[in-house]
């Protein structure tokens, strides 16, 4: 992991984007605080480029309503984040608190991004089962198991997750989930496949997961995968995994 031991900040990231015609981003938390969405929402304001942020905020306490209601007056503020993929406990999505407090980001405007792991997908199609029509977003295909190889049960899983629609997949994380020295791009090709397949390309939108994707590719090589795997596809629906299912998933223009 060292390749991402040490700060990152926009100053970093403005010439990559630039070198790869991405005009804006998202940015999105990492760390459980809301110490952590106040700096981020910092940095928004003062480099015009972040169009977003996806914050933390603590779901279950009880006074989310309170709290979700404070942060609406901050604009670049778009949604919400909880890092399920750490958490022991199968159901945790499903803890009363916890679904309140999701239910709760929709009232106020928010998104909420789904960061998983397959063994937590039979949680999370309950989970997307009983909040419609909160507007949520798969993180990183929900980190499928790419190094070795399995598709199941993660691709039937994932095909019952997409039946609702107000569930949307980043197409980003996946080079931290293969051979991090030895991946190449039909590694992919399966899996990038099926959740165009199964969501659609107007509910599938680009992630660059950096900097943690620095652990096994740059920012181009991310870009490329992406671009490679998509190139068969219509000029409107490349153009909405690129840009436009984001826009409009975290309301960036509004």
């Amino acid at each position: 992991m060292a390749a991402i031991q040490r700060d990152f900040l926009p100053d970093d990231l403005k010439p990559v984007l630039d070198v790869n015609g991405v005009s804006g981003c998202v940015a999105v938390q990492a760390d459980q605080s809301e110490e952590e969405t106040f700096f981020l929402l910092d940095l928004a304001e003062q480099h015009p480029f972040i169009k977003g942020v996806v914050g933390w905020v603590d779901l279950q306490a009880a006074n989310v309503v309170e709290r979700l209601s404070y942060f609406r007056r901050y604009p670049k503020l778009k949604g919400f984040r909880h890092i399920v993929q750490g958490e022991q406990d199968l159901h945790f999505l499903l803890r009363p608190a916890f679904l309140h407090g999701v239910e709760s980001l929709g009232k106020q405007g928010f998104t909420y991004d789904l960061l998983v792991k397959p063994h937590q997908l039979e949680a999370t199609l309950e989970f997307v089962r009983v909040l419609p029509p909160q507007p949520l977003v798969i993180d990183h295909l929900a980190k499928p198991y790419i190094q070795a190889g399995e598709r199941e049960p993660w691709a039937t899983q994932m095909a019952a997750i997409a039946q609702h629609p107000h569930v949307y997949c980043k197409l980003s994380g996946m080079v931290t989930e293969a051979d991090w020295k030895n991946w190449k791009p039909a590694d992919f090709l399966f899996y990038v496949q099926h959740i165009l397949q199964v969501f659609g390309p107007q509910r599938v939108m680009f992630g660059s997961d950096w900097p943690v994707c620095l652990v096994a590719a740059d920012y181009a090589q991310v870009v490329e995968l992406v671009a490679e795997a998509v190139d068969n596809l219509t000029d409107s629906e490349q153009r909405s995994i690129w840009h436009e299912c984001a826009a409009d998933f975290y309301r960036l223009n509004t």
